[in-house]
């Protein structure tokens, strides 16, 4: 590939392959996926059941990047319930 066909590639990439930026507040269903390494199915079911805690800016459906986290710390503490053990 040259150097134009790189250009083009970056330009016409979808932005949702694009990182997301450092401090982000709000994160795309898709960011969101791809931060907790889950696929674009299994976050919209997790989303739509309000396991994590997304909200509405228009009609865009964004997830607070600290739900992302607090939906994380909730697994721990679940899968140290189940193996007897208090986090």
């Amino acid at each position: 590939m040259g150097f134009d066909e790189a250009v083009l590639a970056v330009v016409d990439a979808p932005t949702t392959d694009l990182p997301t930026p450092p401090g982000a507040l709000l994160l795309s269903v898709d960011q969101a996926a791809e931060s907790l390494g889950v696929g674009m199915t299994l976050m919209r079911a997790l989303v739509s059941s309000g396991e994590v805690e997304s909200v509405k800016i228009g009609r865009l459906r964004r997830v607070p990047a600290d739900a992302l986290s607090a939906y994380v710390a909730q697994l721990r503490e679940r899968t140290a319930r189940v193996r007897g053990r208090a986090c």
